[in-house]
């Protein structure tokens, strides 16, 4: 049996439309969801979602 996941809407998401929902899993994983297609769901570690933030913020647009 699966466990609930509590998921919760990332502070930077718009009010409407395009959300990104977060939810931490038992095993430590993080998992990511949008909005639009909330069926699909990205499986990462915390280590690589910091890394991936990080690149982000400091990668010129």
């Amino acid at each position: 049996m699966t466990p609930e996941l509590h998921w919760q809407k990332s502070t930077y998401s718009a009010e409407a439309a395009n959300c990104v929902y977060v939810a931490t899993a038992p095993d430590g994983t993080i998992r990511l969801r949008e909005s639009d297609e909330p069926d699909i769901t990205l499986t990462t570690t915390p280590d690589r979602l910091h890394a991936l933030i990080r690149t982000l913020k400091t990668t010129p647009r």
